[in-house]
């Protein structure tokens, strides 16, 4: 399911960077993408979770922690965890 969620966001959002962590039924999803730029932390979960509804329901994946970001955020913070 890790791959399967991992390539459906990929393409849904086509997104920069993608990385799915996997405990028990708990994924852990850090997204980055242009589609996240000037939306706030709810629009963007919003984003994630609209492809990924299908299997919410089905209870193929119990409960998801999602952090994501534009391309400047995550340069941002990639640059700040540096200093």
């Amino acid at each position: 399911m890790k791959k399967k969620i991992k390539k459906i966001l990929k393409k849904k959002l086509d997104l920069f960077y993608i990385k799915v962590n996997k405990e028990n039924n708990y994924y852990k999803i850090v997204a980055v993408g242009k589609i996240f730029l000037g939306m706030n932390e709810i629009q963007k979960q919003k984003k994630i979770y609209s492809p990924l509804l299908k299997y919410i329901t089905e209870k193929k994946i119990h409960a998801i922690s999602i952090k994501a970001y534009s391309l400047k955020e995550w340069k941002k913070l990639k640059y700040n965890k540096i200093k």
